[in-house]
């Protein structure tokens, strides 16, 4: 069986319970507090960081080599574009997101004096994303896939971190209400999440 250390206030965490609830197969979810880090994060993962997945022998650290390794040996529903140029494309469009929105989370996250600045630029980005959603269901068409996966923990703490966006954003806003309702989504909520909207 599949265990997945998590953060229960992570958002790289809840990307990986997504994953394994809308997969819908066994695993384990194992709470981690991440203001009393345990040695056993520590020596399983180098960075001393959360998600960590653990299966028999296999060990892995990062939200999405751990999302795609569920994705390719769970393939149903797949997350992933079956056809490798659009696999390549989302992969290229993840890592994009990664270093301009995802990047500032942790400013938010530890509140760190770039915080503000952090903010701004995740309002900008995602501001910009909006336009998409005016003719598309979801971050790659119609079909929910892994970059929706990887958006919706951000878009889930906007008001937990003070993220304020201008009327123009309400198709990103209306995307994310989709995302929100999704069983696999609601069910890889923990308390604590759940606590942040209201």
């Amino acid at each position: 069986m599949m265990n997945l250390y998590s953060g229960t206030t992570c958002p790289f965490s809840q990307r990986c319970r997504i994953v394994l609830y809308e997969k819908g197969m066994d695993f384990q979810v194992i709470d981690v507090d991440l203001f009393a880090k345990q040695e056993d994060i520590a020596m399983i993962n180098p960075y001393g960081r959360v998600p960590v997945l653990v299966e028999r022998d296999l060990i892995l650290y990062e939200p999405n080599i751990i999302n795609e390794y569920i994705d390719e040996r769970f393939p149903h529903p797949q997350l992933m574009p079956a056809d490798p140029i659009m696999r390549a494309r989302a992969r290229q469009l993840l890592i994009t997101m990664e270093r301009e929105v995802f990047l500032h989370i942790e400013a938010l996250e530890k509140n760190h004096k770039t915080a503000d600045k952090a903010r701004q630029i995740i309002r900008d980005r995602l501001t910009e994303m909006a336009p998409v959603f005016v003719k598309q269901k979801h971050m790659l068409g119609e079909d929910f896939s892994m970059l929706d996966v990887a958006i919706a923990p951000l878009l889930w703490r906007l008001d937990h971190y003070a993220i304020e966006l201008p009327k123009s954003a309400a198709p990103l806003m209306k995307y994310a209400e989709r995302i929100f309702s999704r069983q696999g989504f609601i069910d890889a909520l923990t308390p604590s999440e759940k606590a942040m909207r209201r």
